[in-house]
């Protein structure tokens, strides 16, 4: 790899490990809506014009059914739920169950009927990583926040059907423009449950530097590094930073907001990432069918 690649790898690393603390300071703050639509807003402002300059809305027109699917279980209903859900537990219980999305679409791709037959270490690796989600979810649906838990599984889920949307149906569309069309009608959906819901009050400094961070740094920038990462490296390489951003979120999470960090979360770490790395393995290219374009495994 480049030392070009090397770069933008280690930015996607942090710009998609950190949403998870910034997420939690945020909702301490604002409501849900206002936190969603501040941070679509931001983003699409700063990425339509790089859109309109790149063109491709064309394309964008002609897809505008899977889009609208994709929209919706990416990022109008996920970042809900996974907004919500922080207000009740810790951002690296958050980033770690998201981290199964992988598992989660390999599941998915079975259960529709995927011809692909799954190999010994395939199926091993489905296993290992849904146990590890089971040791991490297993205690908080006893005794934490069963609906939390839910709510960041029910995320998962959407970015794992999100991501194979993409590849079966989206692969040809321009990355930066799809993204500035769907943060803009997320936008345009959250207004008026954020206009009902606005604070009274400003919120704190820290508050709106979350907002502001999430919107600008791990929405705006991250999808144009994501973008100039898989122009450089390919988007299987590429997608290699998602095992590695669960470690930046609980790093985050223990040094600024002193979240625990227990020996249970770090085996579930291993065996998440582990099993999601040999449940993945290597799939055979399909003649026509465009590989993924789109960070949408795990977006935050």
């Amino acid at each position: 790899m480049s030392a070009r690649g090397w770069a933008l790898f280690l930015m996607m690393c942090v710009i998609w490990g950190i949403p998870y603390l910034l997420i939690k300071v945020a909702v301490d703050g604002v409501s849900v809506p206002v936190l969603v639509f501040a941070r679509t807003v931001i983003g699409a402002a700063v990425l339509l014009p790089l859109a309109f300059r790149a063109g491709g809305f064309a394309v964008v027109r002609r897809h505008w059914r899977p889009l609208l699917v994709f929209a919706i279980i990416e990022i109008i209903a996920p970042w809900w739920l996974l907004s919500d859900a922080e207000r009740r537990v810790d951002s690296s219980l958050a980033a770690l169950v998201i981290a199964s999305a992988p598992i989660i679409a390999v599941v998915m791709l079975r259960a529709m009927g995927d011809s692909e037959r799954l190999t010994p270490m395939r199926w091993a690796g489905l296993l290992v990583g849904l146990a590890g989600v089971a040791a991490l979810v297993g205690p908080n649906l006893r005794g934490g926040d069963p609906w939390a838990v839910i709510e960041l599984l029910l995320t998962t889920c959407g970015y794992a059907a999100a991501s194979l949307l993409v590849a079966r149906k989206l692969g040809d569309v321009p990355g930066i423009p799809m993204t500035a069309v769907c943060l803009a009608s997320t936008a345009l959906v959250y207004t008026p449950a954020a206009v009902a819901t606005w604070p009274a009050a400003m919120p704190s400094a820290g508050v709106l530097g979350a907002l502001a961070g999430l919107g600008v740094i791990c929405t705006a920038v991250a999808f144009v590094t994501f973008f100039a990462l898989i122009r450089e490296v390919g988007p299987t390489r590429a997608m290699v930073f998602t095992y590695v951003n669960p470690v930046v979120a609980i790093a985050a999470g223990a040094v600024v907001l002193d979240e625990p960090v227990t020996w249970l979360m770090v085996a579930a770490t291993a065996l998440i990432l582990g099993g999601s790395a040999m449940a993945a393995g290597k799939r055979k290219e399909e003649p026509g069918r465009p590989a993924p374009v789109a960070a949408v495994a795990e977006t935050n």
